[in-house]
C-alpha cells in the first residue's frame, strides 16, 4: 500500500512530544508549512493513525499511545533524549536536523570563543571597568596556538574551516575515518580524544552524546591538556563531569573556559559557574536553526522514508548519531 502524498490538501499529521511544559506546536506556530498538521497529544483523535512525531526530550511513556509512529524527528541536532526514551518503538526511524546555516553559526560561535581565550579578551573588559588603558599581556600568534576539536561531523568540520582560515593549527578527533579537510589533522582511533587533548592549547568539544562520550570531559582528560589550556564546551552538558572541571580550573590545569551546555538547564542561579571570573557562561545558544527549516526537513525526511529511501537526516542507531 502506497503512502498518501504529503500536500497542502492532504497534510501529514505530526504529534508533538516533549516534557517540562515545552510546547513544540506553539513554538513552531510562526513557521509556515501547510504540508504538516502539528497536534499536541491531547488533540489526537486516533493515536493508531499517527505515523510521525516531532520531539524534544520526550516523557518515558510518550510513545505508548502512538505505537505506529514510523518516523520521529528531533527539533534540533541532538537525539540522545529520544534514544533514551524507553517507549520508543524499535522499528522507528529517528531523524535529526542537519542545517548548513546552523553549522556555520556554530562555527562562528566557536571561533569567537577561541579568539576570546587566545587573546584574553576578558582582561580588556576588566580594564575597561577600571578605566585602565591596559597592555597587561602579550599573546602568541594564531600559528602557535593549536586548537583541538572533539567530533568532526557537520558542526565540527565547519568549525575547523573557520579556524584554519584564521591561521590556527587544527586537529580533529574522530571515532572513524573521515574525508580529509585542507589544513586539518584528523586523528582517528579509540584514543583520538586523548591524543588531541594532549596537544591542544584550546579544546573545543562538539561531540554527540552517546554512552561512549558521556562524562568524556573528566579528570583524566583534563590532566592530559597542556597546563592552562582553555575549554570551549558546546557539545552536551552530560559530556562534562562538573566536579572534575572545577578541580582542574582551581589547580590552573584549565586556565579559562566557555560553557554553553550544562547538566541542568536552565543553569540554577546559585550555581558556582556564574561567579567564576575565568569562565564565560552562555545559555545553550551556540547555534540554532529556524522553525521553518525544522518543518521543511520533517517533510523531506518523511517523503524519503515513504519512498523506501533512507531519509537525509536519519540517525544510525548503532552509533547514536
Amino acid at each position: 500500500m502506497k503512502d498518501t502524498p504529503i500536500t497542502e490538501a492532504t497534510p501529514l499529521t505530526v504529534v508533538t512530544l516533549s516534557r517540562d511544559g515545552y510546547d513544540i506546536k506553539r513554538a513552531m506556530s510562526k513557521a509556515h508549512e501547510p504540508r504538516l498538521n502539528l497536534v499536541r497529544p491531547d488533540e489526537v483523535e486516533d493515536p493508531l493513525a499517527v505515523t510521525c512525531a516531532l520531539v524534544w526530550a520526550p516523557e518515558d511513556d510518550a510513545f505508548e499511545r502512538f505505537p505506529n509512529v514510523r518516523m520521529v524527528s528531533s527539533i534540533a541536532a541532538g537525539v540522545d533524549s529520544i534514544f533514551a526514551c524507553p517507549s520508543l518503538p524499535a522499528s522507528t526511524t529517528v531523524t535529526r536536523i542537519r542545517d548548513d546555516e546552523q553549522a556555520r553559526q556554530m562555527a562562528g560561535f566557536a571561533a569567537w570563543h577561541v579568539i576570546w581565550h587566545h587573546r584574553k579578551m576578558g582582561e580588556f573588559l576588566k580594564a575597561q571597568e577600571e578605566k585602565r588603558w591596559a597592555y597587561s599581556h602579550s599573546t602568541d600568534m594564531p600559528s602557535q596556538v593549536p586548537v583541538g576539536i572533539l567530533g568532526f561531523g557537520l558542526m565540527g568540520r565547519q568549525t575547523a574551516r573557520a579556524l584554519v582560515a584564521m591561521g590556527y593549527p587544527v586537529m580533529a578527533a574522530c571515532r572513524s575515518e573521515k574525508d580529509p579537510e585542507p589544513g586539518v589533522e584528523i586523528v582517528v582511533g579509540e584514543d583520538a580524544v586523548e591524543q588531541v587533548a594532549a596537544r591542544s592549547r584550546i579544546l573545543v568539544n562538539l561531540l554527540p552524546l552517546t554512552e561512549d562520550t558521556r562524562d568524556v570531559l573528566n579528570a583524566d582528560l583534563f590532566a592530559k591538556l597542556p597546563k592552562g589550556a582553555a575549554l570551549v564546551q558546546i557539545g552536551r552538558g552530560e559530556h562534562m563531569v562538573e566536579e572534575d572541571f572545577l578541580a582542574a580550573l582551581e589547580a590552573g590545569q584549565i586556565g579559562s573556559a566557555t560553557l554553553d551546555v550544562f547538566r541542568q538547564e536552565p543553569l540554577p542561579a546559585d550555581h558556582v559557574f556564574w561567579t567564576l571570573p575565568n569562565v564565560l557562561v552562555t545559555p545553550h545558544k551556540a547555534s540554532d536553526t529556524t522553525r521553518r527549516e525544522v518543518l521543511r526537513q520533517v517533510v523531506e525526511n518523511y517523503i524519503a522514508l515513504s519512498e523506501g529511501k533512507v531519509p537525509p537526516g536519519a540517525v544510525d542507531r548503532s552509533v547514536g548519531y
